[in-house]
């Protein structure tokens, strides 16, 4: 099992690279060599309206990048986890998911760059202030909706019917002093036989989720550990700290991206940074934005879950369960245990398993 974790995760790494760094040279090369520009002007042979010409101009390349990572995302997404034995979909239910994801990303994301380009023509090179605080804006808006409105529709959400593990977890919520008023599952094994349980919501759609694969294979201790750990974070106060975090980070690397872009877009032959073929530019020092970032968020998520798993101690008395669990998420996840340091430091939002366990036989309980 763990040579065959080790293979799956380079594997999965490995693609994860890739395509970051093709999709990083396709745009260049989209740009460099005029394809941008002249699908802009293609395009204004029919439509007058720049937001029009944005939204059809948008939707064709979101068109052709999917045929043309069709073939890496379906053996990454479908091949590879039917080969590690971790998925339960069939072909069209594979496609049947990305449809909807497709259509979901389409619906959320319209607006916001209908708004980005409004902001981009009313404050030109100040468009980074003002859409960082959309953004953050937006933000909160999904964390509401996503549990009701989003979620339902990928995974079936009901109350779980464990009468002894809703008491346990009710209880833990309780003195921790957070109201629950129900424990949802999901039917995540439609698609997959890992596990996975989470706290979503703000506000009245607070809720806590708990996977049906992992509420079929681990016992009410186990699930309340898990539990206990997701109530750490809310506890530690990580979610209002990320919140925080999150949005220093988005208006640094707006601001970092403004300001390349803006002093970029003569290097590809453009005078204005409302040329919309000009924008995949500002898609590229995202990437790169993103890229110097990464580590750094990374750094302060396995701190927090690090406090979490304490927490989870703590609150539970049960280190020993808490350990066992842990064990068996990462082998149903098929984690690796003992990622290389530099691939654990750049690209893990958690800790790897062996480091938590060591942290948690530390704690006294």
């Amino acid at each position: 099992m763990s040579n065959n974790s080790k293979k799956y995760n380079n594997i999965k790494l490995a693609i994860g690279i890739s395509k970051g760094i093709f999709s990083f040279i396709l745009i260049f090369l989209f740009v460099w060599l005029g394809w941008s520009l002249r699908l802009e002007n293609f395009l204004r042979n029919y439509f007058s309206n720049n937001y029009f010409i944005l939204v059809i101009y948008t939707f064709i390349i979101g068109i052709v990048s999917s045929m043309l990572f069709f073939p890496i995302n379906f053996y990454s997404e479908f091949i590879l986890e039917h080969k590690y034995n971790l998925s339960n979909q069939t072909f069209f239910g594979w496609v049947w998911e990305n449809i909807k994801e497709a259509f979901v990303g389409y619906v959320i994301g319209i607006p916001i760059l209908l708004i980005f380009y409004f902001i981009l023509n009313s404050f030109y090179s100040f468009w980074w202030l003002p859409f960082s605080v959309v953004m953050f804006l937006f933000s909160v808006l999904f964390a509401r909706i996503v549990p009701v409105l989003i979620l339902p529709l990928f995974y079936k959400v009901v109350p779980i019917d464990n009468e002894n593990l809703k008491s346990k977890i009710i209880e833990l919520c309780s003195s921790a002093n957070m109201k629950v008023d129900n424990i949802y599952k999901f039917n995540m094994s439609k698609n997959t036989k890992k596990g996975n349980a989470a706290f979503t919501g703000l506000g009245k759609t607070k809720r806590i989720l708990l996977s049906d694969t992992l509420l079929d294979n681990y016992t009410d201790d186990e699930v309340e550990t898990v539990v206990a750990h997701e109530l750490g974070h809310y506890k530690k106060k990580h979610i209002i700290k990320n919140i925080v975090i999150g949005t220093v980070f988005s208006f640094l690397s707006f601001y970092l991206m403004a300001l390349l872009y803006e002093s970029t877009i003569k290097w590809f032959g453009f005078n204005s940074i409302l040329q919309i073929s000009a924008l995949p530019i500002l898609v590229l020092w995202g990437s790169i934005v993103g890229l110097v970032l990464t580590p750094i968020s990374n750094y302060f998520s396995r701190k927090f879950e690090y406090q979490a798993d304490e927490y989870a101690v703590l609150a539970t008395g049960k280190k020993e369960t808490f350990i066992r669990t842990l064990e068996k998420l990462t082998e149903q996840n098929l984690g690796d245990k003992e990622p290389h340091p530099l691939v654990e430091w750049f690209f893990y939002s958690h800790p790897s398993i062996k480091k938590r366990i060591s942290a948690i036989e530390k704690i006294s309980s």
